[in-house]
């Protein structure tokens, strides 16, 4: 019988192992994503398309290489689906807890609810409905990874400070007021700090929209609006790259001193 803790505690000197892999390794800013499902052709369908929003995912296709893997390369979030072979979602989930205290995404379907309540009781962080779709996922895995999920929900970017919960952001300690889709602009450029969006990924994660849908401007114009706001008078905190997007970058040292 397969003991799911003696393999997630002998996973910490497994370095390799036989999942796909990574959609882009490396960056210490990058969410890094486990994803454990026996569709290994619609986990590296998965893997492209959240490499591409700037997400590090392995997958692997049971429960036990997903405890080796786990302890070997300690991800940020795990997903499981709710099929997941040789070692339940639940006992996953019950062993993972155990040993640290990762966040766990439970994939589930037509029939799951049963098991969806267990793998909660056991720990789960949430649910999300398989197929996997990419507008409901990613802002999951990037919330948890930053730790909103479990109430780090205030980020920092030298002196904006963005409440998530209150929906305010304050400048140098005073308050300012953004309209809805500017507060979630700048949420979304600072979840990525350092890191250049493409407005086609703006598009489709503040407006939830693809190209065709909102006006070529329609970002500029936000942009501008949100700099007016914050003060960014030279565009050195939100950075316009030329023919691809915008990257909201950290202060340099000594900045505002």
């Amino acid at each position: 019988m397969i003991q799911p803790q003696a393999i997630l505690d002998g996973g910490e000197e497994a370095r390799s192992g036989e999942g796909l892999t990574r959609a882009r390794p490396g960056a210490p800013t990058v969410p890094m994503l486990l994803v454990a499902d026996p569709d290994t052709a619609g986990v590296q369908e998965l893997a492209d398309a959240l490499g591409r929003e700037g997400v590090d995912v392995t997958g692997v296709p049971d429960g036990a290489q997903a405890l080796l893997q786990a302890g070997a390369l300690r991800p940020d979030v795990v997903l499981v689906s709710a099929s997941l072979p040789l070692i339940s979602a639940v006992d996953f989930v019950k062993a993972i807890r155990a040993s640290r205290p990762v966040p766990v995404l439970l994939g589930v379907g037509e029939g799951h609810a049963e098991l969806a309540v267990q793998a909660l009781a056991a720990g789960a962080t949430a649910c999300i409905a398989m197929p996997y779709r990419l507008h409901e996922l990613l802002p999951l895995v990037q919330a948890t990874a930053s730790g909103e999920a479990s109430g780090n929900r205030i980020l920092v970017v030298g002196n904006v400070e963005l409440d998530i919960n209150a929906y305010q952001v304050r400048v140098a300690g005073e308050l300012v007021h953004l309209p809805l889709r500017e507060f979630e602009l700048l949420h979304y450029l600072m979840r990525n700090l350092d890191r250049t969006v493409t407005r086609e990924q703006i598009m489709r994660q503040v407006w939830h929209a693809s190209g065709d849908n909102v006006a070529t401007n329609t970002i500029a114009v936000h942009v501008k609006r949100l700099r007016a706001r914050l003060g960014d008078i030279d565009d050195t905190v939100i950075q316009t790259v030329r023919g691809v997007g915008y990257r909201l970058a950290s202060p340099s040292p000594g900045a505002g001193r």
